[in-house]
This record gives C-alpha cells, sequence and structure tokens, in this order.
C-alpha cells in the first residue's frame, strides 16, 4: 500500500442531517416536518428505523460493502448558528477563539517539515479554504484541472520564455526580509505546482463516465492526482450550498445527487487502479438544520452528521441518533450533538495521516473506532 491519502467533502451550507439519515417513522419527526419530510417509501433503508435520502444512492451501495462509517450527532460546545463561525471552528478546531491555523495545514506541515513538496496538499475549487491554511503549507488550488497551468492561451515557445522571466522575479525576493522571502517562495512554488500539475491529467486513464457538474469534476480531478501518485496526501473539495432556507427537499437532493455520485465514481475510479486500499474520505457539513421546519425549508440548526468512507473504513453506524424529544432538543430547537468533531480529527490525523493531532485538538479525544487496524489486518 502506497502513502495513505485523504479526500476531505465539505458541504457548505448546513447540510439536513434529519433529511439525509432519516428516522422516517419517528413521530417527532412526522410532526415537525409536515411539509420538508422524506417518507418512508422513498428511503433508502438501513435498518433500525432510518433511511438515507433518496438521492445518496452512491453512497448507500458502498454502505452496503461495509465501506461506509455514518457518525451521528457530531458537533461541539456551544455550537454556533453563523456559517462563517461555525465552519471557522471546523476548519481550525477552535471552539472557543479564533484560530491561526487550519487542521490539515498543520497536518502537512507535519508530514513535510522541510516545505519541500509543493503539491503535499491539493484543493479542488477557488481560493483556500482555512482548513488547509498554516504558515509555509504548500496547498495548490485548482479550479479545472483539465485547463490547468500559467497562459495555456500563450503559446509553448512564448510560455516558457515568460515563465522563466516570472522565475527571474520571484529568485532575487528570497533572502530580502521575511515578507519578501514568504512571497518570493510561494511564487515559486507556485510555478512548481503549476508545472506538475499540468503533466497529472495527460496521464490519467480511466473508463468512469462522471456525471456533468463541478462537484464530479472535482472527483475525477481527485483521481487522477491519487493516480498520478506525485506525493499528494491531502485532497479537499467542498460542494453547496445546502442552506435550504426554502425549497429544502429539492435543493438537498440536487446536491447529494452529485456529492453521492461523485463520491461512488471517485471510489471505483481508485478501485480499478488499485489506489482504493490508501485513500479514505471525509464528509462533513458545518451544522445541522432546525427540527421543525418553516413551511418550505430549515434553519440553521446544530447536531449534523458525517461520513467516513474507503476500504480502510469498518462501515456502520456510529454514536447514537439523537433524541427528538422536545426535552432534549437543544434550546428546545435543534438536534443535540454528542460526539465532539475533533474526535473524528484525532483518528483521522494519528491513525491514518500517522502525524501528532494535540497541536490541533488541543486536548485528548476519544477515538470512535471507523478505521481498521491496519497493522493487524488486511484491508479487502
Amino acid at each position: 500500500m502506497g502513502d495513505k491519502k485523504i479526500v476531505v467533502v465539505q458541504l457548505s451550507g448546513g447540510n439536513d442531517y434529519l433529511n439525509c439519515v432519516i428516522p422516517y417513522n419517528n413521530p417527532h419527526y412526522v410532526d415537525n416536518r409536515p411539509n420538508v419530510r422524506i417518507t418512508e417509501d422513498r428511503v433508502l433503508h438501513l435498518g433500525n428505523g432510518l433511511g438515507m435520502n433518496p438521492a445518496m444512492r452512491g453512497i448507500k451501495a458502498l454502505y452496503d460493502q461495509d465501506k461506509v462509517a455514518i457518525i451521528h450527532g457530531v458537533g461541539y460546545p456551544d455550537t454556533s448558528r453563523s456559517h462563517f463561525r461555525s465552519m471557522d471552528i471546523w476548519h481550525t478546531a477552535e471552539p472557543t477563539k479564533v484560530g491561526t491555523e487550519g487542521w490539515l495545514g498543520n497536518a502537512i506541515n507535519q508530514l513535510h517539515p522541510k516545505h519541500d513538496n509543493v503539491v503535499a496538499a491539493v484543493n479542488f475549487g477557488a481560493g483556500l479554504p482555512r482548513a488547509l491554511a498554516a504558515p509555509r503549507a504548500p496547498v495548490a488550488s485548482v479550479t479545472d484541472l483539465d485547463n490547468y497551468g500559467l497562459m495555456n492561451h500563450v503559446a509553448e515557445k512564448d510560455r516558457d520564455e515568460i515563465l522563466m522571466a516570472f522565475k527571474n522575479i520571484y529568485t532575487p525576493a528570497i533572502g530580502s526580509g521575511p515578507v519578501m522571502d514568504y512571497l518570493g517562495q510561494t511564487g515559486l512554488d507556485a510555478l512548481k505546482g503549476t508545472g506538475i500539475l499540468t503533466k497529472v491529467m495527460g496521464q490519467y486513464k480511466s473508463n468512469i463516465e462522471y456525471a456533468d457538474n463541478s462537484f464530479a469534476k472535482a472527483m475525477r480531478g481527485a483521481s487522477a492526482v491519487i493516480q498520478a501518485d506525485i506525493g499528494t496526501r491531502i485532497l479537499y473539495t467542498q460542494h453547496g450550498t445546502f442552506d435550504a432556507h426554502t425549497n429544502g427537499i429539492a435543493l438537498q437532493e440536487a446536491m447529494l445527487n452529485d456529492v453521492s455520485g461523485g463520491i461512488q465514481d471517485l471510489y471505483s475510479d481508485i478501485k480499478a487502479s488499485h489506489r482504493s486500499k490508501e485513500v479514505i474520505i471525509l464528509v462533513f457539513s458545518e451544522f445541522g438544520r432546525r427540527v421543525k421546519d418553516n413551511g418550505n425549508g430549515t434553519d440553521h440548526g446544530a447536531g449534523g452528521v458525517a461520513f467516513v468512507i474507503g476500504d480502510a473504513v469498518k462501515g456502520g453506524q456510529y454514536g447514537e441518533y439523537p433524541s427528538l424529544e422536545l426535552s432534549k432538543l437543544l434550546d428546545g430547537e435543534d438536534l443535540q450533538w454528542d460526539i465532539d468533531f475533533r474526535s473524528i480529527y484525532t483518528e483521522i490525523m494519528e491513525d491514518w495521516l500517522e502525524v501528532d493531532a494535540r497541536p490541533v485538538v488541543k486536548s485528548q479525544y476519544e477515538r470512535i473506532g471507523f478505521l481498521k487496524e491496519l497493522a493487524n489486518s488486511s484491508i479487502p
């Protein structure tokens, strides 16, 4: 097995837990969701009165193969209903103050203390998620790997001359002060990363027909990077918005259809290339939604659900589904959380990426147990 890798999928906007993993016959669910409810005849049955959203057929197929861990009731103390603050907490693992570095950025620097791999992490999307940000942590951000590169519209000879000019601009900055050192090194790293990633799609071969949407494109790019074996350990993307204040059922199902299909295709692709044993996929959202619908959608809530997917995962359900009884709701409106998301980070960082989680989570968190004991068992 090669170096272990993680693909992180961020469901931006607050995925509705109750309509993602559905307690379809629970009387409190039926009463609180008169308009935004998924009925028993539509769910993908999991047993014990729960079912997946009907748009999640791809993930359900992997669950049936014992490759999906459903982690119930995930959250953190003093839950924020702000998209920006809650996502920042997930990105930095700092619920009580504004964090200074991302949890994966810290992992990148532990994996590459010499900062010598400019594609140690690849983000599929615009900008840089806070989860990947840390001083000197090398990350490449790609919006479209098929068309990635600097000045692709320029003839090759002219482009080489222009890129050499850029290199000559960046290089003298090194050694002229900390700010210029950073800017100069960042510029050189970007040039190096471009050179590496532009070759990836040319080498990529696959028989998988991905869907025509932005998430599927990101998953196809992730598969290409994984198969290229360029030393990338962390891959990141986001999809949404899941912020279903209105049109709740249709919006969420459209988003989940993209995500579920894309993940199934990614898994099939890396399985065919004999890479699936070295990859896990984490799916999370910043919070769940209110228990009671607002007539056409749902508002920001608290406790949510996360998924970890892959050959190295012990499939099943972890934790208990939060109670929907009024007396047990958070502030009388939201699902309670029971599993601190930092337990997920601890297990992934220490048992999968094999780095120290303590600088990130700042304490000891009990492992959930969703990863197989790799040292003592073979992964089928």
